[in-house]
């Protein structure tokens, strides 16, 4: 079994996918940690704001397979990818670390995830797993959490 950490992201009816969503995670992987859910503004483009969290997983599937699987689900939840990079997401779902994997090359799949640099990436995964190292950096999600110009700042919180 390997160890994904996953950031999740909607800002469509985004109680509703995030909710389906983890229920799925719960469904086909078992019980799994989840970060408080954050809403945060759009980053790249104008639009509603976002519900943001993490989980941790333990999957008997590889980091490709994973991430196919992830993209099933979005595909499931509406996610249209015809669309412009940055814009609305009825479900975005990122493989951020998996074990002390780093990937990257053809395709979208990296890891880790360049992603983790922004504030509603890092900040949930550092709830939940602090002591995890960064694969190809050392520093832990804590570390690099404490580090990041958003630290200390009043977050909003949204129950799911």
């Amino acid at each position: 079994m390997s160890r994904a950490y996953l950031s999740l992201g909607s800002n469509l009816d985004a109680e509703a996918n995030l909710r389906s969503a983890i229920a799925a995670l719960r469904d086909r992987f078992g019980p799994l940690r989840l970060s408080p859910v954050y809403r945060t503004r759009a980053v790249g483009f104008d639009g509603n704001d976002f519900l943001n969290a993490a989980a941790v997983i333990d999957t008997d599937l590889p980091p490709q397979a994973l991430n196919d699987w992830l993209h099933a689900l979005e595909d499931a939840h509406g996610r249209d990818r015809s669309g412009p990079r940055y814009g609305d997401r009825s479900l975005d779902i990122d493989i951020v670390l998996f074990d002390d994997c780093i990937l990257s090359g053809s395709g979208n799949l990296r890891i880790p995830r360049p992603e983790l640099k922004h504030a509603f990436v890092l900040r949930p995964l550092a709830d939940i797993a602090p002591d995890t190292p960064v694969p190809g950096d050392g520093r832990t999600l804590a570390v690099l959490w404490a580090a990041h110009p958003e630290f200390g700042q009043p977050a909003t919180l949204v129950e799911l």
